[in-house]
Formats: C-alpha cells, structure tokens, sequence
C-alpha cells in the first residue's frame, strides 16, 4: 500500500471514530520553502518560492447547521464554534487559523457550510515552512468545495493572509499563503508580493533542493517579527524625504541607502541593507538557478545567511551549526536559512546525484556539534491546494 493510501485509511478511520461517519470530502494544502527572499514579502518585494510534498489534509463532511468541529491527528484537543459569532479561541489557539479564515469569508460577503474536520498534517510545526498558512488555504479550499463557492486561489491566498494579520494578530506578508495556494508542480515560483503574481523559474537539470531541519523549533515572537517589519517601514519612510518615489524597501536601490545610510538610526539601517540587497538576490539567483549557474547560486545563498545573521539578526547557535554542516557536504552548491529564522528549517541547492551522501554528512556533522539529530530531506516542488481525489 503506498503512503497517500496508507495515510488516507488513518485519517479516515480517526474520523470515523471521532464522528462517527465517514468523511466525504478531502482536501489539501502544502507548505513551503523559500530559496531566496527572506522577510522581503511584506517590503512588498521578491521571494523565489516552491509548494513542498508535505502538507496538511483535512478530511471534512458537511453539517446541516453552522457549527464546525475540527480535531487534529497532530494536536491534542478539538475546537468547536458557530459561524454565527466566531470569537477568539484562548483554549485551543491552533483552531484561530480556521476561526479566522471563516470570519474574513464571511466578512467577504461569502455564505458557509458547517463541517466535521480532522486534520492531519506532515508539516513540522514551528519549523518555518508554513504549516499555519497551509492550515488556512486548506480550510479556505474545504469551505470552497462545501459551498461551491465562486473563489479564486489567488483570493483564497489573499483572504487567508487577511485571516493571519486581522483574525490571528500575526502581520506576515502574503509569501506562506500564495505558495501553498498557487503552487505549481515541478517549479519554482519568482513571487512578486506587491502585485501578487508570480513567474515559473524552472531549476537547471540536475539540481535538488534539500531541506535541513535544526530540530529547534523557531523562538520568533510576535514581538521581534513586528519590530523588524516596524524598523523596515521606519527605513522606507525615512528614505522618502529624499526620494519621494518610495513607497516600500522594495523600491529602494543600493545607492539610494548609501546616499541616506547616515540619516537612518544603526538598527533601521541594518535591517534596510538586508531587505534592500535580499531583494536583489532574489533576482540574480532566478536567473542563477535557470541556468544553472554554481558559482553565483553559493555566493548568492551564502550572502544571504550572512547578511540574515549579521544584518536582521534573526540566526541562532543550531542555525549557524547547520549551516557550517551544509556548506560543507558532498555536492552542496549551496545553503541558507529559510522561512524567518531564530531556528527552525535551513535550505539547501545541491547536485541531485549526492542526495545520500549530503544527507548523512549533514546530519552526522550537526549531531556531533549540537547533540541533535536533524531530519534531512528532498524538498521536490509541489502542486498547490486542491480538492484530494481517491
């Protein structure tokens, strides 16, 4: 029996035993992993990001009232409330990510059917690959399907990232939510965030992505989040006194920051030089990648790293020992942080025939300096949300 079959019976005999019916309805929505762009989405910038195989599921059948009841398979606990009057949810936080998609929908105007879902997820939570959006787009795609509801993906991404910033109280920018909702197969995505449309870079044969996860689950709080977004605003601001032009970091060219450096405090001017020159990389490691270009993607991803630790400082001790463990294994090209750091998962770009080999030197090598074992693995481009057929 292969591993969607296997999973499928799980979730469908949890369900049964929880609900005491069937589900009838399946759907999916998968994480990410940015190859470059770190905190650019919400400067309005570039990010290049893929969908990945793991994802979150939520087999659901639909009520004949407003109610929804979910549990998860990876949570103890359920959740249960009224599509009537949808209220924060201090018990069990993890249901505000539906609770939140559920109010902007309706708020959109959009009428909702009641459900009974389970959920089960292969994300790991906390890691930096978006496990929160791919819970939301899966449950803007379950209501979607259970209403027939005239709803685009890309509205979906957008709705949902409405649900985080307003519902949940996180201010992300719309990276996690378009990825896991318009994914493609086999592709890597350049994401403009300002204009929310996005371009397929194709990898040059012979190239993998491998994921590094450090096993320390990210430490970022709301708190650092909101200041590093707040000092990039102050930076923008700043910089419009003498180029009324900006309108975002995005908008500001390396020589427009130099000009001004000084009239910026030393904090708004690091995190501005990070976000500036990310930006750009973006740019130059989509051509990079297309063409496969060695050199340029490892000075590119080690630039990066460097600039996240130095620069925005958002590193820490199990990052900086993974990084040193990739930089240095059989057929890495090469290696950076991913999602928003303070631990979590690290991306790789390696030669696709030294999969094995990357994979045991990068785990013997972390273990040896943290004590923890870190879990590697491919990270082939995904398909983006969608309704599961069996």
């Amino acid at each position: 029996m292969c591993m969607e079959n296997l999973r499928k019976r799980k979730v469908e005999q949890a369900f049964i035993e929880h609900y005491g019916n069937q589900p009838i309805i399946w759907v999916q929505a998968p994480g990410r992993v940015d190859l470059m762009g770190s905190h650019t989405d919400y400067n309005e910038g570039f990010v290049l990001t893929e969908a990945i195989e793991r994802n979150t599921w939520i087999a659901a059948r639909p009520r004949q009232d407003a109610v929804v009841r979910v549990s998860s398979q990876n949570i103890e606990g359920g959740a249960e409330f009224s599509l009537a009057v949808i209220s924060y949810d201090e018990v069990s936080p993890w249901s505000n990510y539906i609770r939140g998609v559920a109010h902007i929908l309706q708020i959109e105007g959009y009428s909702l059917n009641g459900f009974d879902g389970l959920i089960h997820s292969t994300i790991p939570f906390r890691s930096g690959l978006s496990s929160s959006a791919a819970l939301e787009v899966a449950t803007a795609m379950l209501f979607k399907t259970l209403g027939d509801l005239d709803i685009s993906k890309l509205d979906i991404a957008i709705y949902c990232q409405r649900a985080e910033n307003e519902f949940v109280g996180m201010e992300c920018g719309i990276l996690d939510q378009y990825s896991s909702a318009m994914g493609k197969e086999g592709n890597v995505l350049l994401l403009d965030c300002r204009s929310t449309t996005s371009e397929v870079v194709p990898l040059a044969p012979g190239l993998m992505v491998m994921i590094c996860d450090t096993k320390a689950e990210r430490e970022l709080t709301g708190s650092e989040y909101s200041e590093r977004r707040a000092d990039c605003e102050k930076g923008a601001k700043a910089l419009q006194t003498a180029f009324p032009e900006i309108k975002t970091l995005r908008d500001v060219t390396i020589d427009q920051f130099e000009a001004q450096r000084n009239n910026l405090s030393e904090v708004v001017a690091k995190r501005s030089q990070f976000v500036i020159e990310e930006n750009q990389r973006v740019i130059d490691m989509a051509t990079a990648l297309e063409v496969g270009n060695f050199q340029a993607i490892g000075s590119l991803a080690k630039a990066s790293f460097i600039g996240a630790r130095d620069l925005y400082e958002i590193s820490s001790p199990e990052m900086e020992a993974m990084m040193a463990a990739m930089s240095s294994a059989p057929g890495v090209i090469g290696a950076r942080q991913a999602g928003a750091g303070f631990g979590g998962c690290m991306v790789a770009i390696i030669d696709g025939q030294k999969t094995v080999e990357f994979s045991k030197y990068v785990i013997e090598q972390y273990q040896q300096v943290t004590g923890i074992m870190a879990e590697v693995y491919q990270a082939s481009a995904s398909s983006g949300a969608g309704v599961l057929k069996f």
